[in-house]
């Protein structure tokens, strides 16, 4: 069992602030998505797509309607059906869970562009039980690499909130996930002495393609690794046009933090973080010919 947990508190004491309310969990989750990551690889990239999603017929037992809790993407490989429960998760929660995994044709239908039609026909899922305590039965078997009779994986977080006395916010979260690398491409990728995933190996080639050519233009990067190389979206794009598709869309298809944007002598652009097995080998291959070595690696 993997154990990825969030701690940031140096000499500080903390008392225990619980969530009052499973809203104030979901709402809690929503402004803080990273903290829904389950490991620092794949796992680690999250984007919240929607929340509080009522399911038609969503519990097979009951022939009643369900609701999703969170719906959110990992990496732009997978789709992430999220449940909270405010207390300890057991086994009554894992079958709700697979319910509603049960009737991802029904979200597909909602939500048709939850990942990048470039990426996959078939998107890739995932459940994530989120408590504030996990029942030992459930951890072991979660541990033990847990996936539904639909082949999908499913991983456990508890979540504990603490404050300082000078009313700072901290919170731990413990993943409970062991997930078979066999079912899926897990391929990794060394350059410049990293191992990176998809997303951020083309981002890093880049920023160094840039780095290396001070006076390159929009254009002339665009020219250097062409649009058709990712799709639809193309690899770059100005930062004020890709915050413009966040703010229409409220998706973030591309990096966007200030350490990730890159200054060009005529503007400043962004990255596609829209990469998957349907289009990196295109990329590696352009980013190959201009001469950057890179490794696959697992």
């Amino acid at each position: 069992m993997r154990i990825y947990r969030h701690l940031t508190a140096n000499d500080v004491h903390l008392t225990s602030f619980p969530f009052k309310r499973e809203l104030a969990m979901e709402a809690y989750l929503i402004e803080n998505e990273s903290v829904l990551a389950l490991d620092d690889d794949t796992f680690s990239d999250i984007e919240i797509v929607d929340a509080e999603l009522t399911l038609k017929q969503g519990r097979r037992n009951r022939d009643t309607d369900g609701r999703i809790d969170i719906l959110a993407t990992y990496s732009q490989e997978f789709v992430a059906v999220v449940e909270l429960k405010l207390g300890e998760l057991g086994k009554l929660h894992l079958d709700q869970l697979e319910d509603y995994l049960h009737q991802r044709d029904q979200i597909n239908r909602e939500y048709p562009d939850l990942l990048s039609a470039d990426l996959a026909q078939s998107p890739k899922w995932i459940g994530v039980l989120v408590g504030t305590a996990i029942d030992t039965c459930l951890a072991e078997k979660l541990r033990m690499g847990y996936i539904t009779t639909d082949g999908i994986p499913i991983a456990a977080l508890t979540i504990q909130r603490f404050r300082s006395a000078d009313g700072s916010i901290f919170v731990t979260t413990d993943s409970y996930f062991s997930y078979r690398t066999g079912t899926r491409d897990s391929t990794k990728y060394k350059f410049e002495g990293k191992v990176l995933g998809k997303s951020r190996l083309v981002l890093a080639i880049i920023k160094q393609y840039a780095e290396q050519h001070p006076t390159i233009t929009f254009a002339e990067l665009q020219q250097a690794f062409p649009s058709d190389l990712q799709g639809s979206l193309g690899v770059i794009e100005t930062a004020d046009r890709a915050n413009d598709i966040y703010a229409r869309t409220n998706r973030k298809r591309h990096f966007l933090e200030p350490e990730e944007l890159i200054a060009l002598t005529d503007t400043t652009v962004a990255v596609s973080n829209q990469w998957g097995v349907g289009n990196i080998g295109r990329f590696i291959d352009c980013a190959r010919a201009h001469g950057y070595h890179i490794v696959p690696t697992l």
